[in-house]
């Protein structure tokens, strides 16, 4: 037969040609041969009512350019090129570095701060207002880290980048879809995505999924002339198309676009922060107009002493390192990842993986290895052994674009070149078999079928029985038929004759047995959902030790409403002979039961899946439609990656919600203690520099070590409860511990220096109170938190007693009795904290 021969820049006039070249090369013409009856016909041009209303996916177009199946010239490109007709949409759209600063410069709480600051600089002395320079520190760490994350994201970008095969000069070529121009002819096969708008000009059983456009479920058979939409993939058949519209003009490249910009919103972890923020903002408004009204109206001293308590009251409230901190955390999170080349295409994945109780794995690429090998050749019915090895080369030649398992076919029986094909059918994971039609060599004429014998073999066939022994051994086995009726009959498989069997053996990840064995330690469900006999599927996986792997189910029994679906996945691990359709239903069955679900794949056939699913994770070696809907892409195609993903989601989500109760706790007592001041018409017990020393020691500093440590708990729900079911109480027992201090030292004290020794007393108390939160959140203790927590205090105590230290804090315990009681209260309120969490813990559980 034909070899896959070079295109001819003379081609024949569009749609012209017989088919019988190659498929999908110049030439093939409007080959229609193999179309599923599901696949929907795309109306032709002519067909469309002149009145009729418009179909945003299908709208009718000026008169597209004559298809060229040589493609353009490199003078013609540079042409377009000089006219900017050139698709300038990036390929990924990561934050701009001026993006980077602003997002991390100009914030609400930063200006506020940047306000307050330059107050305090000229009214007060430098350390009343360090907490401008830490509020710079933080920006200058959050700016950094999220450009080093820029870098490992972008450079990865790249690495996993889709190359489309256009026609350049008469030869195909693969370029960067941002060097596609206007009249290009890109070629397409399965698996691949359409990056432009264009029009087919051949197609050989090609048919497009426009579900990610439309909604519009089966696949669309597109003819020459059909247009083709950006966002839409090849689910079956080839071909080669015009782009017709490129750039931001194209149907969906905007929303492409935004689909994988860098971005840190969008998740549950972000708007919990933004929740907690927005009520922040509406508490300081009014108990900081009180605290103004309070300490520069009503109480009559020195006017810089006044403005300098003020702005101690208003700074705490703010909790302008939470933001910072979420933000380092993510950033760290994907230089992490980078460096095991795992690309983060939408940073919420982090943390969504995190949450995820069920991951459905697809067997063929994830658990196995993408290559398969011939073992053995089984004829059927005395079938001529050599006569079967010309027509599986002859169908290996036939697929220009051939999966794994036909590419073992090609590699064990090359093709003679005696025979040409007439007409393909191509293979299909919604109807499990491909086939071709043949003129051989003597003349005669044959039409073969090639797939899933339970799916071409009518039940109780008697080679039925001996090919589930096969599969029993993990094997995989395609059934070789040939077919009685045409191609483009939808019932060509009904009455083939079978002719012969061919076993493959399938190669096992090495690394796939830990890391399901990882996913069952951690309490996530995996599910194997594969396209392949369920026998074989079973096998596989019971290799892998995968638990419930003896329950498998062939999808083609199962219930097709939700409910009975989500019971059946509820109750086994391992499904057979699903279809592309079933597995985006089970990703939906198991959302109903309340399960955050993630999808791995690597082919054209899990794309829905993925889209659906909460978190869609694609090898690098996947399809191009696999990898631009998936959120994470293993780059490495080591399915052992995905613990480190799931780790690092678990260390950012964990640990966020540690220091989020550090930091609002803060913000309780920051308010509590400014509307007690109000209310007591008494001066606000601390200057900012007191507050600055407490926040560094209690929260700042160890708040950046607990949000990058390891954390291994499952992320939970509701964040925002989570947070501040401890932070309210927390927050209220300091704050009313500190005042209580405050008071009885007001009373204690008396004469010059007495607010400066009232102020140290409830420094102390506060100090101490806020310690015990930290220890309590720094449980599990090791020895690094042990000492942390140690480290904190033993920096407290250097203030306390080195002299310049005490002077420049303004921090000096006059007498006993009333430090003592400071530590007294301070005792009493970190018990009452302990026993309030406590209860906390049992009344509201997380």
């Amino acid at each position: 037969m034909t070899q896959r021969a070079k295109i001819d820049t003379e081609g024949p006039e569009p749609g012209g040609g017989s088919g019988n070249g190659h498929p999908y090369g110049p030439g093939s013409g409007s080959g229609t041969g193999g179309t599923t009856a599901a696949a929907r016909t795309a109306p032709a041009p002519g067909d469309i009512d002149a009145g009729a209303e418009l179909d945003p996916v299908h709208p009718v177009s000026p008169p597209a350019p004559a298809f060229r199946p040589g493609g353009l010239g490199t003078a013609e490109v540079a042409e377009r090129v000089a006219r900017g007709e050139v698709n300038d949409v990036p390929v990924r759209s990561s934050r701009s570095t001026a993006d980077i600063v602003r997002g991390n410069v100009f914030t609400r709480f930063n200006a506020i701060i940047g306000v307050l600051w330059v107050i305090m600089l000229f009214v007060a002395p430098i350390q009343d207002s360090l907490f401008g320079f830490v509020i710079i520190a933080n920006t200058g760490i959050g700016i950094i880290q999220e450009l080093r994350a820029k870098k490992t994201l972008d450079g990865l970008a790249v690495i996993g980048e889709a190359k489309p095969t256009v026609r350049r000069d008469g030869a195909p070529v693969e370029i960067s879809t941002s060097e596609i121009v206007l009249g290009d002819v890109i070629e397409l096969g399965p698996g691949d995505k359409v990056v432009v708008d264009g029009t087919v000009g051949e197609a050989e059983g090609l048919e497009i999924d426009e579900s990610l456009l439309t909604g519009e479920a089966d696949p669309v058979l597109k003819k020459p002339g059909d247009p083709v939409m950006s966002g839409s993939f090849v689910v079956a058949g080839g071909g080669a198309f015009t782009a017709t519209k490129v750039g931001r003009e194209a149907y969906a490249a905007q929303l492409a676009e935004e689909a994988s910009r860098f971005t840190l919103v969008h998740s549950e972890l972000r708007s919990g922060i933004s929740t907690i923020l927005k009520y922040v903002t509406w508490m300081m408004i009014p108990t900081s107009i009180g605290l103004i009204i309070s300490q520069l109206v009503v109480k009559d001293n020195n006017l810089r002493d006044s403005i300098a308590r003020t702005v101690g009251g208003i700074v705490p409230m703010i909790p302008e390192g939470l933001v910072l901190l979420t933000s380092v955390a993510f950033a760290i999170g994907v230089i992490r990842l980078g460096r095991k080349q795992c690309l983060v295409q939408e940073l919420p994945a982090i943390e969504g993986l995190a949450r995820v109780d069920v991951v459905c794995l697809d067997k063929t690429g994830t658990l196995t290895e993408g290559g398969m090998d011939v073992t053995e050749l089984r004829s059927l019915g005395g079938a001529d052994p050599d006569h079967v090895k010309k027509v599986l080369g002859a169908l290996g030649e036939s697929d220009p674009r051939p999966n794994a398992s036909l590419q073992a076919i090609i590699d064990a029986y090359p093709d003679s070149e005696e025979w040409r094909c007439t007409e393909s059918l191509p293979f299909s994971s919604a109807r499990k078999y491909s086939g071709a039609g043949f003129s051989e060599g003597d003349g005669e004429n044959s039409t073969w079928l090639l797939g899933a014998p339970d799916v071409l073999l009518p039940d109780g066939d008697p080679a039925l029985a001996e090919i589930d022994a096969l599969n029993e051994q993990g094997l995989r086995v395609l059934l070789l038929a040939r077919a009685v009726r045409e191609l483009d009959d939808p019932r060509v498989a009904e009455g083939a004759r079978p002719t012969a069997l061919i076993v493959l053996e399938q190669r096992l990840r090495p690394d796939a047995a830990d890391t399901l064995r990882y996913f069952a330690e951690q309490n996530v469900h995996a599910k194997v959902i594969s396209g392949d006999n369920a026998v074989s599927v079973s096998a596989v996986a019971g290799k892998l030790g995968l638990p419930g792997a003896e329950n498998t189910v062939d999808a083609r029994k199962l219930p097709s409403d939700p409910e009975g679906m989500a019971d059946a996945l509820d109750r086994n691990a391992v499904f057979g002979r699903v279809t592309p359709q079933q597995k985006r239903d089970m990703v939906a069955a198991l959302q109903s039961r309340g399960h955050t679900v993630a999808m791995t794949g690597d082919g054209v056939n899990d794309v829905l899946a993925l889209k659906d699913a909460d978190i869609g994770v694609s090898m690098g070696s996947g399809s191009e439609a696999t990898r631009a809907v998936a959120q994470i892409v293993l780059l490495n195609n080591s399915f052992a990656t995905l613990p480190s993903v799931v780790a690092e989601g678990r260390r950012v989500i964990g640990n966020i919600t540690r220091v989020a109760t550090l930091f609002l706790t803060k913000t309780v007592y920051s308010v509590l203690l400014a509307v007690l001041v109000v209310c007591s018409q008494v001066e606000y017990p601390f200057l900012p520099r007191h507050l600055t020393l407490l926040s560094t020691l209690t929260i700042g500093v160890p708040a950046f070590f607990l949000a990058l440590a390891p954390n291994k708990e499952r992320a939970k729900p509701h964040f925002v409860r989570r947070v501040m079911r401890y932070a309210i109480p927390g927050g209220t027992v300091a704050a009313v511990a500190t005042f209580v201090t405050y008071l009885i030292a007001r009373s204690h004290y008396s004469g010059e220096g007495a607010l400066e020794a009232e102020t140290s007393a409830a420094t102390l108390t506060l100090f101490l109170t806020s310690m015990w939160v930290l220890a309590i959140i720094a449980r599990p203790y090791t020895w690094w938190r042990i000492a942390l927590v140690a480290t904190m205090g033993l920096a407290f105590l250097i203030v306390l007693v080195v002299p310049w230290l005490q002077e420049f804090f303004e921090l000096k315990l006059v007498g006993t009795t009333m430090p003592w009681g400071a530590v007294g209260i301070a005792a009493a309120a970190s018990a009452l904290i302990e026993l309030v969490f406590r209860w906390v813990d049992r009344k509201f559980p997380a």
